[in-house]
């Protein structure tokens, strides 16, 4: 998949996990920070699975961890921002 790959993987995951979490309208949760945060998340994972030897590049395993751990990262970060 590659990096670019992961970019796009992050922003998208990042924007629909804005758009889709409940406590968005509530709070000052801003798209541009989930975006940031799924970008940030997904590229993590992928760096943590390349060192840990737990996928490669391109492996079928990468795609859906790296969308867990960003989806996962996006919803915790916009309900801690949207709480007051």
């Amino acid at each position: 998949m590659g990096w670019p790959g992961i970019v796009v993987l992050g922003a998208v995951v990042g924007w629909l996990g804005w758009w889709l979490h409940p406590l968005r309208r509530a709070g000052r949760a801003r798209a541009w920070l989930a975006v940031l945060i799924g970008v940030a998340a997904a590229s993590a994972a992928k760096m943590a699975g390349s060192v840990t030897g737990l996928f490669y590049d391109g492996d079928t395993l990468e795609w859906p961890i790296c969308t867990a751990i960003a989806l996962l990262a996006v919803a915790v970060t916009v309900g801690l921002v949207s709480r007051r």
